[in-house]
């Protein structure tokens, strides 16, 4: 995925999350992105291949694809761009919301989904030759929560250093948080960082130490240093 999109808000619950990723995944995204007048392109996603994929039975795949069928057009990608300056005073960041697809088909009896994706979006999965993330969907194929995965697009972001920081407002952006959540440090903290590093530790075997850093009162600023553990534990909480 292009680095814009990594930061950007995905707004999709777990299950959405691995349709859309196991889709994307399909993609190839050296390839050039389709021209705006041309067909847009389609995946199809099987029950069968998502539960082979997130080792899950065959029940909450199809759950997972009626869910998506409903919901998945009515999802939003949430982009902030740098505003420009006026009377010398900065401006706010300019919000972008788009969608992930334009189309979603599902039949019930054969049990598939098929994305037909959003035109404006294409730039952003295909023909990437710089300023992109990449990584194995298999690494997230055992997360359980949306804020680990998240997290851990976000530190792949900056795989090569293991040293990412963010704005507060730009993490909160880029994990969906709540309004509630928000409004309170101690909230994001405990709902999102403390759970998604945890299973990030236990799943899939990463070392993260992270630090809020203040400005006055207020945390300003995340850092997280990570790195790959070279020594698994043998025996993992089951």
């Amino acid at each position: 995925m292009s680095n814009a999109l990594v930061r950007a808000g995905h707004g999709l619950t777990l299950a959405e999350k691995r349709i859309v990723m196991l889709a994307v995944s399909k993609l190839d995204s050296r390839a050039p992105a389709p021209a705006p007048t041309s067909i847009v392109p389609r995946t199809k996603i099987t029950a069968a291949e998502y539960a082979e994929t997130f080792s899950v039975d065959a029940r909450t795949a199809y759950e997972a694809l009626q869910d998506a069928a409903k919901h998945l057009y009515n999802r939003s990608i949430t982009f902030f761009e740098p505003a420009y300056t006026r009377a010398g005073k900065p401006l706010k960041p300019i919000r972008n919301d788009m969608r992930w697809v334009g189309r979603c088909k599902y039949h019930e009896n054969e049990g598939w989904v098929e994305l037909s994706w959003w035109p404006d979006l294409l730039p952003s999965l295909m023909g990437l030759k710089k300023q992109f993330t990449t990584y194995k969907l298999q690494q997230a194929n055992a997360l359980r929560s949306a804020y680990s995965w998240r997290l851990l697009e976000l530190l792949l972001h900056y795989r090569d250093s293991g040293l990412a920081e963010y704005t507060i407002e730009d993490f909160c952006a880029s994990m969906d948080a709540t309004e509630k959540q928000k409004a309170n440090f101690n909230n994001i903290k405990r709902r999102i960082i403390e759970p998604a590093v945890k299973e990030l530790v236990e799943k899939d075997g990463w070392l993260i130490q992270w630090t809020p850093i203040k400005a006055g009162r207020k945390v300003s600023r995340l850092r997280f240093e990570f790195r790959k553990n070279p020594q698994p534990d043998l025996f993992p909480p089951s």
